[in-house]
């Protein structure tokens, strides 16, 4: 059965500091680019029909250095645009608004006005993906490389929950996880996985 594989990219100085990193082009750190490579060692001898990747170059890089080949870039897996929240932590936000949470409350606008997107528009994005990939998915394997929020919505829309839920499925830097099908019902094969721990990755049977 094919599978849908999700890589998210290497660790940036930002990710690491908790910063959303979401449209700023903040390449992968050299942890990063180590990640990177062990996230191809994990996924090596497999082959894709089709591989997407963000055009964000912490994405694009990744995909490189884990060796894959003939990408495609697709907008709609940018990271989630976090408005004027850009480049601030968890912390920071929470000294303005106690308790805030990115799934289920609003980001600020951009300096320049423009709104940020909500869950709700991220998983719209999340489910254009998934169309696009279902009708490939008969010929076999698809890798996505992108980002951590986004690849948390699109898991729980793989799931048909609503984005939202996505906050229940936590996604470190420099991870393979995998979605598929059991008996026609789409389920999580794979989650968070850590090459660096774990014996290479293969499909399941």
């Amino acid at each position: 059965m094919s599978e849908l594989v999700l890589l998210r990219h290497g660790a940036t100085d930002w990710s690491a500091s908790g910063k959303h990193t979401g449209r700023t082009d903040v390449p992968l750190n050299e942890d990063g680019e180590r990640q990177a490579e062990l996230v191809g060692d994990s996924v090596r001898g497999r082959t894709f029909v089709l591989v997407l990747t963000s055009p964000l170059a912490r994405a694009r890089r990744t995909a490189e250095l884990a060796g894959l080949h003939d990408l495609a870039v697709d907008d709609n897996l940018q990271e989630w645009d976090y408005g004027g929240y850009e480049g601030l932590t968890t912390a920071q936000i929470r000294q303005a608004r106690p308790g805030w949470t990115l799934w289920l409350d609003s980001v600020t606008p951009h300096a320049d006005g423009r709104p940020g997107e909500t869950a709700g528009d991220v998983g719209a994005r999340a489910e254009r993906v998934i169309a696009r990939v279902l009708p490939v998915l008969q010929s076999g394997d698809v890798a996505l490389v992108s980002h951590g929020h986004f690849l948390r919505v699109l898991a729980a829309r793989w799931l048909g929950l609503p984005p939202t839920e996505g906050a229940l499925l936590a996604l470190d830097t420099g991870t393979v996880s995998a979605l598929g099908f059991e008996h026609a019902q789409p389920v999580v094969r794979l989650w968070n996985e850590q090459p660096a721990r774990t014996t290479r990755y293969r499909a399941a049977t």
